[in-house]
């Protein structure tokens, strides 16, 4: 008898414990409790010239090398000689080499900043031959298309020649469109020129710029461009698709000219603001620290444009007098660049009665621009030399007595500042979906007194060239984060958020959208930040969550260090905001698991719920699903209706993001 009792104690037990494994989960959203304004520049964007995101990305102009300034390199005869420059332009080749042979000319600039042109001599009348530019891995052609574009020319040939451009397949085949040049003479003088394509044309980036030649002579050649329509139409502007993307996100900041780029690898290759505004052939152009040119085609006004084309504002990063070699300057040296970030500063919010503000008037905006927080330099965490401090100190200080609203953001934290003050702290984080899992209430435990955080470049690092499903579900734990966090978490941008997909194109991997010359695409990630961005209130609702399964992830390298058990962290991830005008409340669930969540969601306090919600659907069905060039669409959110109340119980997809779109009074 007691055998029978113990028996059946212990299937009793079994089922009890199945029953509390099976228990729902349960959300009760607290709407009578008050939340935490969320901050109005939560969500925005951080771009650097990595990965081709300006030159061969966003910045429309299509030739490559425009100013002959990139040469071929070759080694010497010997193989443990260095490269050495070949006097041959790189990405430009010959139609002809036996009609025509080309080299780099020093001395046939047209002015300081573009002092070198290409010289082309063409031995033969009556032979077609010229030079053809490759463009960045190809150029775009579309139908019933017009591109503009110009030329500095001169010829030392008699009969004032003629040229033909056009745009045509890798073959010369066939001329997609095409338009002359007349009237070369022995003077520099610049040519502009456009040409269209037919209704009928197949879209291909199969293609390549050719200017053709057929009188004997010498030809000089400079400033080479070509611009596809641009956004807004603004001239020397910006892709149409990749800005459409951006402004879909809904951002509210964008952080310029963030990252290494603002540095450069040597003084001589930082970002130095005042050589990248006025007239773009007047644009002398840097080395990029990724290990390519920057023309500047795309310099500060251009920047502050794209943020007012796509409705957000600038976060201005201004250069601290350290670069990434290590190299820095500081205490009286430090003054030239302390005044330089006065002036740009002035550049972006001074009127045209001062002496940059007038400056931007004249290069084409009269107005000033919205301007809330600059950033002093870049990842000085980084700077072993310890200069920092006294270093942000001396921009704070000069920034703060005349232009005491803005806020200033320092690239090291407290600590390192030794005592001295900031605003705001810039914190970067990238890790893999599972360090995102563990870390996913990180800002929970912090001080909510204490300085606020920009945390200017995060990213959940999984998938290549652009992030898969597994990424996205990281980044949406993170952000839920953020969200719940947003009264001291005041701005976040992920980073980076541009790359070209062609070979040779990445220089960093799991980036947020990608592109080739003739198309782009958003990865899953890209479409978290803009369901996060897109559905957002401006208060948090605090939600009490019960019975929320968990699971055990591998140990990390930490854990192991540590002696730390592995970590047990949460199947599902949420967070909740409200439109105070509207009653709307968008409530996010993030599942990062392969089965269906059921979970039981709950309205508390003097609330009514209507009956119908939008839902918002990101999910994949299993996690390193990701979208391609070629398959953009694989992964896209999906909007439907659901029915719901004041209690209702929702079943959330596997490998799922959800905003639930739910209206309240």
């Amino acid at each position: 008898m007691k055998r029978k009792t113990f028996l059946l104690a212990l299937l009793l037990l079994g089922c009890t414990l199945v029953h509390a494994q099976e228990k729902t989960p349960k959300l009760v959203l607290q709407m009578d409790k008050p939340g935490v304004t969320v901050s109005p520049t939560l969500y925005g964007l951080m771009t650097e010239e990595i990965n081709y995101s300006y030159e061969g990305g966003l910045y429309a102009q299509l030739i490559r090398n425009p100013s002959f300034k990139d040469e071929v390199r070759g080694r010497g005869h010997q193989g443990w000689q260095p490269f050495f420059a070949m006097g041959k332009p790189a990405y430009w080749s010959l139609c002809d080499s036996l009609a025509s042979d080309m080299m780099i000319d020093r001395n046939e600039g047209i002015n300081s900043a573009n002092n070198v042109s290409l010289c082309l001599n063409v031995k033969e009348s009556g032979k077609s031959t010229g030079i053809i530019n490759d463009g960045f891995w190809g150029f775009p052609v579309r139908p019933k298309t017009t591109y503009n574009g110009s030329m500095y020319v001169k010829t030392d040939a008699a009969d004032s020649p003629a040229l033909t451009v056009s745009m045509e397949s890798l073959d010369g085949k066939t001329v997609y469109a095409s338009t002359q040049i007349a009237g070369v003479s022995g003077e520099w003088k610049k040519y502009s020129f456009s040409f269209s394509t037919s209704d009928k044309v197949v879209p291909t980036k199969d293609t390549h710029f050719r200017i053709a030649v057929g009188s004997a002579g010498k030809y000089w050649f400079t400033r080479v461009t070509l611009f596809p329509p641009t956004y807004n139409n603004r001239p020397n502007g910006l892709r149409p698709d990749l800005m459409t993307m951006m402004r879909n996100m809904n951002p509210k900041f964008l952080r310029l000219p963030g990252g290494n780029y603002l540095e450069g690898n040597t003084f001589a290759d930082r970002y130095d603001w005042k050589a990248t505004i006025g007239d773009p052939d007047l644009r002398v152009g840097h080395n990029s620290p990724w290990g390519y040119r920057s023309t500047d085609g795309l310099g500060l006004l251009e920047y502050l444009e794209w943020t007012e084309d796509i409705g957000a504002e600038p976060t201005l990063a201004v250069f601290a007098g350290y670069v990434l070699n290590g190299d820095h300057l500081a205490g009286d040296y430090i003054k030239p660049f302390v005044q330089d970030a006065l002036d740009e500063i002035e550049y972006v919010i001074g009127g045209t009665d001062t002496k940059w503000g007038a400056q931007r008037a004249k290069d084409g905006h009269p107005g000033p621009f919205k301007l809330q927080y600059v950033e002093i330099g870049n990842e000085d965490f980084f700077d072993r030399s310890g200069s920092y401090p006294g270093r942000f100190k001396q921009f704070y200080d000069a920034i703060k007595a005349k232009y005491p609203q803005l806020g200033i953001i320092s690239t090291a934290d407290e600590k390192s500042l030794k005592g001295v003050k900031a605003d705001i702290i810039d914190e970067h984080y990238y890790r893999d979906a599972a360090s995102m899992y563990r870390n996913a209430f990180q800002y929970d435990s912090y001080d909510h007194n204490g300085p606020k955080i920009f945390c200017g470049e995060w990213a959940t690092r999984e998938g290549s060239p652009t992030t898969n499903m597994n990424a996205a579900l990281g980044d949406a734990a993170w952000m839920t984060c953020m969200e719940r966090n947003s009264d001291i978490l005041i701005m976040a941008s992920y980073a980076p958020m541009l790359v070209n997909v062609n070979k040779g194109g990445m220089q960093w991997e799991s980036d947020l959208i990608g592109y080739n010359a003739l198309n782009s695409y958003g990865s899953p990630s890209y479409y978290a930040q803009a369901m996060f961005g897109n559905y957002l209130g401006d208060k948090v609702v605090p939600v009490a969550g019960e019975d929320i399964p968990k699971f055990e992830l591998p140990q990390s390298r930490e854990e192991k260090q540590r002696g730390m058990n592995a970590s047990s962290v949460p199947e599902i991830y949420y967070v909740a905001t409200k439109d105070s005008k509207t009653g709307v409340v968008y409530l996010k669930m993030v599942n990062v698991v392969g089965k269906p969540q059921k979970v039981s969601i709950a309205f508390d306090g003097d609330v009514k719920v209507a009956s119908k919600a939008i839902k918002v659907e990101l999910k994949s069905a299993n996690p390193s699903d990701t979208n391609t060039i070629d398959n953009p669409k694989n992964i896209i959110p999906v909007k439907s209706n659901i029915k719901v109340s004041k209690n209702f119980e929702y079943t959330f997809a596997p490998y799922s993001i959800t905003v639930l779109q739910i209206s309240s009074k």
